[in-house]
């Protein structure tokens, strides 16, 4: 296993990034000693707790001055973020300081098949029906049918449709495709508001699952006017058996306890890391399995995104759909999986143990263990939790 440090977690530039997150610790108050979230600060490498300023990191996205509050506004100092990082590594669900997911109110979303490769693997799995044995033999119809790079087709253009009807033609059409080079981009809800897990956690996985990966992507925050603020890395558990058997069960694929994982900050966007930096990111993935040792090495490019993360964000928020909260953005993946794990042509699929780094130099590491979601801590710390929380702190 490679050693996980402060340093491996941070962002390269740690000294000039503006980040944003959240702790769990132990505060007073009139009330006495109270343990409860806190939004925090990285500035020129120090952790500032600016909860008494902002009681929720969807308060802080919405101010308008947000760059050059984040630059003046001052806290409570913690100390040395890689002093602080180090403490909270190995922290349990109930330890009284740990880092936790950096969004709290927003909602959770997600695009899917955002990539020409990870369309052609829901392709895959739609026609396999769920079944990872049949995965092999239908990937090479797939490709012998198709006969193109779908990554030179811009969704929605002329050669788009032209495509698709000659996939009809040919039988070969997919609600996949649709989304993949269709009009309209797949946006659907990955998790509750609350429910996403941070660094170091566990994620889960259900247990009817034996066909699964990882989905490392970038995610982006977006405040309630809709405006980008910056970005962080998020890990959108995938359960391919399960929705390879009907689109119809996304929803039970994507939202169960720990399915979620964001972190380890929201590096707000200023004059050194904007979205034209998320748009020429590579997002990197290692999966290291602790009980057989296995090592699976992979990279998403934002380069061959073939919608615009601006585009995304509009085809969610809008005169259609507003968000008073704001939102994160799940961008979608490139990267699905394939090398062989447990038998020849059987592909890859999650053991319980695995630990598994998402990583870009900009936005550091989020590194988690995978179990079972019936194993995980249960989540029972929401909204009304929260604003319980923070009354009784004296920040509401």
């Amino acid at each position: 296993m490679k050693a996980i440090s402060a340093a491996s977690i941070l962002p390269h530039d740690v000294g000039q990034a503006l980040l944003v997150g959240r702790l769990w610790r132990k505060v007073g108050s009139s009330a006495g000693d109270l343990a409860g979230p806190c939004v925090v600060l990285v500035r020129n490498g120090e952790v500032l707790d600016i909860t008494a300023s902002v009681p929720t990191t969807s308060d802080l996205f919405d101010r308008q001055d947000l760059v050059a509050f984040a630059r003046t506004v001052s806290g409570e100092s913690l100390g040395p973020v890689d002093k602080l990082i180090e403490a909270t590594l190995h922290a349990g669900p109930t330890d009284e300081l740990r880092l936790l997911a950096p969004n709290d109110l927003q909602a959770i979303k997600a695009c899917g098949v955002t990539f020409a490769v990870s369309l052609i693997e829901r392709v895959i799995e739609e026609q396999a029906g769920g079944d990872p044995a049949k995965a092999q033999e239908v990937r090479a119809t797939i490709a012998a049918t198709i006969g193109t790079d779908l990554s030179k087709i811009k969704p929605g253009s002329e050669a788009a449709m032209k495509l698709k009807a000659e996939l009809e033609r040919r039988g070969a059409w997919s609600q996949y495709m649709e989304v993949g080079i269709g009009p309209d981009a797949e946006v659907f809800s990955k998790s509750q508001p609350m429910s996403a897990v941070g660094p170091g956690a566990d994620v889960g996985l259900l247990a009817a699952s034996h066909w699964n990966n990882p989905e490392p992507e970038i995610v982006l925050a977006v405040n309630s006017r809709g405006e980008i603020v910056g970005a962080t890395l998020g890990n959108d558990v995938n359960l391919r058996d399960i929705e390879g058997r009907s689109a119809l069960l996304l929803g039970k694929c994507k939202d169960n306890n720990a399915s979620c994982a964001i972190g380890p900050f929201v590096r707000l966007f200023d004059e050194a890391f904007d979205l034209d930096t998320v748009r020429r990111t590579s997002v990197g993935l290692r999966v290291e399995g602790t009980d057989d040792g296995f090592v699976l090495e992979g990279v998403s490019h934002m380069s061959e995104i073939s919608r615009d993360p601006q585009d995304l964000v509009a085809q969610t928020w809008g005169r259609h759909h507003q968000y008073p909260d704001g939102f994160m953005l799940f961008l979608g993946t490139m990267f699905s999986p394939i090398k062989d794990r447990d038998a020849p042509g059987g592909g890859f699929t999650h053991h319980l143990g695995d630990v598994v780094t998402i990583s870009t130099p900009e936005l550091g590491a989020l590194v988690n263990t995978v179990r079972l979601s019936t194993e995980v801590a249960p989540w029972t710390f929401g909204v009304r939790a929260l604003y319980r929380n923070l009354a009784q702190r004296e920040l509401i």
